[in-house]
């Protein structure tokens, strides 16, 4: 029988973990001579008090969800999939590909043919290591982590000497058809006579996002295959007594992370940028781990998660903007929270079980 209730495990640990987190970051804006509270006024009044903060903060939280689930999917078969910023950039080419050579005739026809280019991309890339893991006993971290450096590295040829529009100096690919530019959220609130900012980036790819969250709860919990993928993940040896190949797993929960990772493509490269640039993963992939370990890699979890990262993005850089506080102190916060979401978690957990332990225990008596 667990200690801890399911909500306290999922809500509560999380939360005053992220308070922990808020304190120390605190302590370090004093250190630099600001106030942190007209930080936190700043950051609150720019990521969320505005349509416009809104719309880069629910931008930046799609990308976010997408890199963790790619993380949370193999968290479950306990495999670190740290490679979701090279399996993102390769789904991104998969989307450019997708868009520039195929001729759709309308932008909903384009964002079904691009997620599923940029998910076979994505897991493409994910499967080499996968392989590797499951047949040559590679270690799963250390390889992912070098296939993006491979993926940066390959992207990088294929811009400069494949894709480059003739005569440009730029390594991108060419401008998208119109056809297959994505609806903004203010396209898609302005029929319903809500107003939405022009200019900012969220758009439908948001949906598809939140549509991945049930795709992976309903996977997890309500499929064999999830099953499978969660006994694996708590024993592999009693996972092959009960009859589940373990490279059979391996494989799957692999690609299919990296079809998640890969699907982000369709925000950055496809809805925002619409063209493939150099970086335009920006560090998504890496924030997936600290969206992954911080949602308990649930989907409801990361879902929440994503939008707290996303605040965190905006938000940073209203402070960069407007103040002398650094834009690298959102990192530093991103880290803190991190490191209490992860590294410190017993530290939070274990008095709390202790508490709940007491409070059954009055209950019993």
């Amino acid at each position: 029988m667990d200690v801890m209730p399911k909500w306290a495990e999922v809500i509560l640990v999380p939360l005053i973990s992220l308070l922990l987190a808020a304190i120390l970051s605190a302590l370090v804006i004093l250190a630099i001579g600001e106030d942190p509270m007209a930080a936190v006024k700043l950051m609150v009044t720019g990521a969320l008090g505005s349509t416009y903060g809104w719309g880069y903060t629910l931008y930046y939280a799609t990308n976010f969800m997408f890199t963790g689930l790619a993380v949370s999917i193999a968290f479950h078969a306990r495999l670190f999939n740290i490679g979701g910023e090279g399996q993102a950039a390769l789904g991104g080419l998969g989307v450019a590909l997708a868009c520039l050579y195929i001729p759709w005739p309308h932008w909903s026809l384009a964002l079904i043919g691009a997620a599923v280019a940029a998910g076979l991309f994505g897991a493409a890339w994910a499967a080499i290591p996968a392989y590797l893991q499951a047949k040559r006993g590679s270690h799963i971290v250390i390889t992912t982590i070098m296939f993006n450096f491979i993926a940066a590295s390959l992207l990088n040829y294929v811009l400069v000497n494949v894709l480059r529009p003739q005569g440009s100096m730029d390594p991108a690919t060419a401008r998208f058809p119109e056809a297959v530019h994505l609806p903004t959220l203010h396209e898609m609130l302005a029929p319903f006579g809500i107003a939405f900012s022009k200019s900012a980036p969220a758009n439908v790819s948001l949906l598809v996002a939140i549509a991945a969250c049930v795709f992976l709860w309903f996977l997890i919990w309500r499929t064999r295959l999830g099953y499978e993928i969660r006994s694996f993940g708590h024993s592999e040896s009693a996972a092959k007594y009960a009859g589940i190949a373990p490279v059979k797993i391996i494989m799957i929960t692999m690609m299919i992370s990296g079809a998640l990772a890969g699907m982000m493509a369709i925000n950055n490269v496809m809805g925002e940028a619409e063209r493939l640039v150099l970086n335009s993963v920006e560090g998504a992939g890496f924030i997936g781990i600290a969206v992954a370990l911080m949602g308990r890699s649930h989907p409801l979890g990361v879902f929440i998660a994503a939008i707290l990262f996303g605040f965190l993005y905006q938000g940073g850089a209203e402070l960069a903007l407007w103040t002398t506080i650094p834009r690298e102190l959102i990192v530093v916060i991103q880290a803190l929270v991190i490191l209490f979401t992860g590294a410190l978690d017993n530290m939070v957990r274990m008095p709390l079980e202790r508490v709940f332990l007491a409070l059954r225990k009055r209950k019993e008596v």
